[in-house]
């Protein structure tokens, strides 16, 4: 299975563009997925609050690239308000499930409400765990999951008031390496390119890949930088080594 991150510049309020950057990003990679593999696109990729016109663009990608594609979000109209909700879509252009933000960051609150679905899902013989944006910084919402996951990824709009994006994207590699080694897990993050957004506000561009299994110091977060969508391998008999390395020694957290 490969992990295929996308950080594309993207654009608020304008759907049609970012759906173009998507595809753009993932042309090198077109003819050359495997129904295994997965592609991460980033968080409100889409300004569409239909939820039919949104899925039907990101089932688009999943059949034309075949392989599964986890649809970033967009704000979907349901009883009551706005959840930041995503679906998930097979290589067939099937859906598979959704997910949803759980806690809404800054001024997202005052237009969208807590979703209740996390995301979990098996494929390819991994268990995978969708964590929107901020939802990752919660290590509560880690063991709300029915099972470990082995996979955690993360739709995310960085957003920061810092004048330099090193800040944010420090803390977020630093989260998810640390996240990455307690749990055990693979940890990939898919983001806009750096960008301004709002008055006072960039966007960071925090994608990359976070491996607990490599002693590569440089490698344990690679950034996908200036990149607009890299694929990572995802190799289950180098975790599954590590879990029991870490078993062995005590270090590692309790799995009941």
């Amino acid at each position: 299975m490969r992990l295929i991150i996308t950080q594309p510049p993207l654009r608020a309020f304008d759907t049609a563009l970012n759906f173009r950057a998507i595809r753009e990003a993932l042309a090198p990679f077109r003819g050359g997925c495997r129904p295994c593999d997965i592609v991460l696109l980033p968080e409100h990729v889409s300004f569409e609050e239909d939820a039919d016109r949104y899925r039907d663009a990101v089932a688009s990608i999943a059949v034309e690239w075949g392989c599964y594609v986890f649809g970033g979000t967009h704000h979907e109209k349901k009883s009551g308000g706005l959840i930041n909700t995503g679906a998930v879509l097979s290589p067939t252009g099937e859906l598979v499930g959704y997910y949803e933000k759980l806690r809404p960051y800054g001024d997202e609150r005052r237009r969208v409400q807590p979703g209740t679905e996390i995301g979990e899902f098996v494929m390819g013989g991994f268990r995978i765990l969708v964590l929107v944006c901020a939802d990752f910084w919660f290590s509560d919402l880690f063991l709300r999951a029915r099972t470990r996951p082995d996979i955690v990824l993360v739709p995310a709009l960085s957003v920061s008031r810092k004048t330099s994006p090193e800040y944010s994207r420090t803390l977020w590699e630093y989260l998810a390496v640390s996240r990455a080694y307690e749990f055990g897990v693979f940890v990939g993050i898919s983001d806009w390119a750096l960008s301004p957004i709002a008055p006072h506000s960039i966007v960071c561009g925090v994608g990359g890949f976070a491996d607990p299994t490599t002693i590569e110091p440089a490698s344990f977060y690679r950034r996908t930088g200036e990149k607009t969508a890299e694929a990572f391998e995802i190799d289950g008999a180098a975790l599954e080594s590590f879990r029991q390395d870490r078993r062995a020694r005590g270090f590692f957290w309790k799995e009941d």
